[in-house]
């Protein structure tokens, strides 16, 4: 026996491979990676398991989702029961190709309330088209014997009936099976952080969304001038580095000249008025003494460089563009 194990790394995935490898059958990991999470404690946690790892990058399909997910967010921009949806089909391919016998997951009844409560657990299952082949060994007294227990591959009477949001049980078997490391409860998915979640769905309303766009969102302090315009303005010298980096075709770049300050990036629909608007950003965030500050500016690529003097915005008006706030 063989079983192709959703593994994030984290505690709940841990315990389920332990929960299959005690009954003697062979576990390998399959770890979904994007532009939203990664695959670094999935790593960490197998290499701790000795179990074979492999990480899939979902991407595009997963960009496709946010734009119009069948079954809703969550709390955030997290799309979780059509990623979950998606991550079974993918680890059913894999299970072929690999040689295994049937899946399983981390997932525990009622732990999450939007991916976790019975009718999105069977859902999943269902419209993952893997429904019978899926076992979530955590929570598996809770849901209908799977083909797995049925034919006697996986004994039901070692499994576990946990459910809700208490960890109480998984740090007893994690004690069990001497698992000392395990991250946090809180997942590593940037969706579900609350303010990068406000930054996607501004970026949904422009209609543009890719991985480049998704990786500026990640940098920086972000402003909207109006639905076709945003600003983005470094806070520290790794994020000006990055937003030059992102910076296409089109975009301005502007500083503070003479005085150490953020990189400030313009993307949309750009007229004077808003390179006076960016300027005085760039301004009210750089170390630049005086009311009046002198910013240079440039087009990428290659643009020629301009200078403007502003004074720098007002708190009051920042908190208005923020996108955080404005939303």
């Amino acid at each position: 026996m063989k079983a192709i194990a959703l593994f994030s790394g984290g505690l709940d995935s841990t315990l389920s491979v332990c929960i299959i490898k005690e009954q003697g059958i062979d576990v390998e990991g399959v770890c979904f990676i994007s532009c939203f999470f990664t695959d670094k404690k999935a790593k960490e946690a197998a290499a701790r398991l000795k179990i074979p790892l492999i990480s899939v990058d979902i991407t595009e399909e997963l960009i496709s989702l946010i734009k119009s997910p069948p079954h809703g967010f969550g709390k955030g921009a997290n799309p979780c029961i059509d990623c979950h949806i998606l991550m079974l089909k993918k680890a059913g391919s894999l299970m072929k190709k690999r040689g295994a016998n049937f899946l399983i997951t981390g997932e525990v009844l009622g732990e999450r309330p939007k991916s976790q409560n019975r009718w999105a657990l069977m859902l999943i299952a269902r419209e993952s088209g893997w429904e019978d082949y899926l076992l979530r060994p955590l929570t598996a007294k809770n849901l209908p014997p799977t083909l797995p227990e049925r034919l006697g591959w996986v004994k039901r009477d070692k499994l576990y009936g946990i459910k809700g949001r208490s960890r109480k049980a998984q740090i007893e078997l994690a004690r069990k099976f001497k698992i000392e490391q395990f991250p946090t409860p809180a997942g590593g998915c940037l969706l579900t952080d609350p303010n990068f979640s406000r930054r996607v769905k501004y970026l949904l309303k422009t209609g543009i969304v890719n991985p480049g766009e998704i990786e500026l969102l990640k940098v920086g302090r972000h402003f909207r001038l109006n639905h076709h315009t945003r600003i983005v303005v470094g806070r520290k010298k790794e994020e000006n580095s990055k937003i030059k980096e992102l910076a296409t075709p089109g975009d301005i770049i502007l500083r503070v000249k003479d005085f150490p300050g953020p990189t400030t990036l313009i993307r949309g629909t750009i007229d004077e008025e808003i390179i006076y608007k960016a300027a005085s950003i760039t301004a009210r965030y750089s170390d630049a003494p005086g009311k009046t500050v002198d910013v240079e500016y440039h087009q990428i690529p290659g643009g020629e460089v301009r200078v403007i003097r502003v004074l720098p915005i007002d708190d009051g008006e920042i908190k208005k563009l923020r996108i955080e706030d404005s939303l």
